[in-house]
C-alpha cells in the first residue's frame, strides 16, 4: 500500500522526490497508457536499464587500464564532507539534511546511522544534479516564475489535506522545510522546459513505427506479462562489490516497510527513475536474460536482486501480471457489501470466538443481498456498501476467494481479535472485458518521451563531465 500511495502523491515518499508537473503527467498517463503499451515496444526501446543506448555506455576496455593496479595516497572518494559548490554555486549541508530528512520521513523514520551516511552521499549527488539542470536551464533561457513554484506546491500541500501555510509547519515539525520542496520543483520544472525546447522538437516517429508496435501487441495476444519496477544500479569491475552491497541494503530497507518507488526515484539510474522505476507492462522476452528468469520466479509483490546485469545491478519488483490483450477475471467490477463486527476489548477469547462462529453460520445462511440489513441488524454488524471494486485491486487472498463466489453468496469470516470480524457479500459482478490496447497516438506519445527521456541522460552526463564541483 505504501508503494501505491507514493506513486500516487500521496505518500510522504512523494514529498522527497521528483514532485514537478512532468512526474504528474507521466504518473497519469502510465495508467491508461503503459499498462498495454510498453510491452509491445521491446524492438523500439529497452524498457529495463534505460539510463542510456548501450553505444552510449562508456567501456571499461576503452580505457586500456591495467591488470594490477597500485595506489600512490590515500584517496576515497566515499570519505568526504557532504557539501560542495557547483559552477560556484553552493549546497550547503542544511540543503542535504532537510532533503535527507524527506527520505527519513519516507521510511518511518526507522533508518540507521549507517544508512543515513549513505543516504547523504546520495543525496548530495541528486541535488548536485538538479543544480546543474536548473544553471543548463538558465543558460538557455528557461525562467521559471515564482508564482508557477508556489503553484505547484500548493498541490502538493493538497495531496496532504493541508493549506500551504500548514504544509510549512508539518515540513519543519521533520525538519525540513518547503524550501528544499520548491527547490526540486524548480529543478524539475526548468529541466522539463529545457526538454521541450531542445530535445523534443527533434524527435520524430513514424507511422511505420507506431503500425509496428500494434502489430507486435496483437501478435503476443495471450502471451504472459509483467508489471514490473526496477531499480538499476550503475557499477564498474573496481566497485561491484561495493554496489552490490548496497543494493542488497536498499532491498532490506524496502522489505523493512520502505517504499520501492521512493527508493527507484532516489538511487536508480535508469531514466524510469522519475516515476518510481516502474517499467509498466512488460514481456521476458524484452528483458534481459537474468532479468527475464527472475521475472518468472516472482509472485505478485516479492523483490528479486541485486541481479547481475551488462554495467551494473538490477532491483526488481513484481506488483502485478497479466496476458497480454486478454481478458483478466481480476478486471471485473464487483459490487460488495461489507458486515463487520468489533469486540470489546476486555471479551474472553470463548467469547469471541463463539460470536465469530455464529456470525459466520448467520452469513452461511442468509440467502443473498436482500438479507443483509435483517442480518446485521441481529448480528449488531455495520453494513457498509461498495458498488465498483475492481477485483485486481482487493488483497490477494480476498481476490481468489471473490472470484470462485456466485452472486448471493459471502466470503468465509476473516479479520482478527483487534481489528474485528467481516464478511464480503457479493451482490453483482460486471464481467472483464478484453482489452483494446492503446491508440496510435497514446503508443506515439511513449515512444517519444522514452526517446526524450534517453536524450535526457545522455544530456546530463555531459553536463556532469564538464561541471566543475569543488568538494568540501
Amino acid at each position: 500500500m505504501a508503494a501505491a500511495q507514493a506513486v500516487a502523491g500521496t505518500h510522504p515518499a512523494a514529498l522527497a522526490y521528483r514532485i514537478g508537473t512532468q512526474s504528474l503527467k507521466r504518473i497519469a498517463q502510465g495508467a491508461a497508457v503503459a499498462a498495454l503499451a510498453v510491452a509491445a515496444l521491446a524492438p523500439v526501446l529497452s524498457p529495463a536499464q534505460t539510463v542510456a543506448d548501450s553505444k552510449d555506455v562508456p567501456s571499461a576496455a576503452n580505457l586500456n587500464l591495467p591488470a594490477e593496479i597500485t595506489l600512490f595516497g590515500k584517496n576515497d572518494p566515499h570519505v568526504r564532507k557532504a557539501t560542495a559548490i557547483v559552477n560556484g554555486e553552493i549546497i550547503t549541508g542544511t540543503d542535504i539534511d532537510q532533503r535527507l530528512a524527506l527520505i527519513v520521513l519516507a521510511n518511518g523514520g526507522k533508518v540507521a546511522d549507517e544508512e543515513r551516511e549513505r543516504l547523504k552521499l546520495q543525496v548530495l549527488r541528486n541535488l548536485i544534479d538538479e543544480t546543474l539542470q536548473i544553471q543548463e536551464a538558465k543558460a538557455h533561457d528557461v525562467k521559471i516564475s515564482r508564482e508557477e513554484i508556489e503553484q505547484s506546491y500548493a498541490r502538493v500541500s493538497r495531496n496532504f489535506k493541508r493549506t500551504p501555510e500548514a504544509m510549512n509547519a508539518y515540513l519543519r515539525e521533520q525538519a525540513s522545510s518547503d524550501k528544499s520542496i520548491k527547490r526540486q520543483i524548480e529543478g524539475e520544472l526548468a529541466w522539463s522546459r529545457l526538454l521541450r525546447r531542445r530535445i523534443e522538437p527533434f524527435v520524430n516517429v513514424s507511422d511505420e513505427e507506431v503500425q509496428a508496435v500494434i502489430d507486435r501487441l496483437e501478435a503476443s495476444k495471450g502471451t504472459r506479462e509483467f508489471r514490473v519496477g526496477e531499480i538499476y544500479l550503475s557499477a564498474t569491475p573496481e566497485n561491484q562489490n561495493e554496489v552490490a552491497a548496497n543494493a542488497r541494503k536498499i532491498i532490506e530497507q524496502i522489505k523493512q516497510g520502505g517504499s520501492f518507488p521512493a527508493y527507484a526515484r532516489q538511487f536508480s539510474e535508469a531514466s524510469t527513475a522519475s516515476v518510481g522505476g516502474d517499467l509498466g507492462w512488460v514481456r521476458s522476452g524484452q528483458l534481459p536474460d537474468s532479468l527475464a528468469a527472475a521475472v518468472q520466479e516472482l509472485t505478485v509483490g516479492q523483490l528479486a536482486g541485486p541481479i547481475a546485469t551488462p554495467g551494473g545491478f538490477s532491483i526488481l519488483y513484481l506488483s502485478d501480471s497479466r496476458q497480454v490483450l486478454t481478458a483478466d477475471p481480476r478486471d471485473a467490477q464487483l459490487n460488495l457489501r461489507q458486515m463487520s463486527v468489533r469486540f470489546p476489548p476486555n471479551m474472553a477469547e470463548a467469547d469471541a470466538t463463539a460470536r465469530a462462529e455464529a456470525f459466520a453460520k448467520a452469513t452461511r445462511e442468509m440467502g443473498g443481498c436482500g438479507k443483509v440489513d435483517e442480518v446485521a441488524k441481529a448480528q449488531g454488524a455495520e453494513v457498509v456498501d461498495n458498488d465498483a471494486v475492481k477485483v485486481r485491486d482487493l488483497p490477494a487472498p480476498l481476490q481468489d476467494m471473490l472470484l470462485k463466489l456466485s452472486v448471493g453468496q459471502a466470503t468465509p469470516v476473516f479479520g482478527s481479535r483487534a481489528d474485528g470480524i467481516r464478511v464480503l457479500v457479493l451482490c453483482g459482478r460486471d464481467e472483464a472485458r478484453a482489452a483494446s490496447g492503446p491508440s496510435s497516438d497514446q503508443l506515439r506519445q511513449q515512444i517519444e518521451e522514452t526517446r526524450v527521456g534517453q536524450r535526457a541522460q545522455r544530456y546530463l552526463r555531459d553536463l556532469r563531465r564538464d561541471a566543475v564541483v569543488e568538494y568540501r
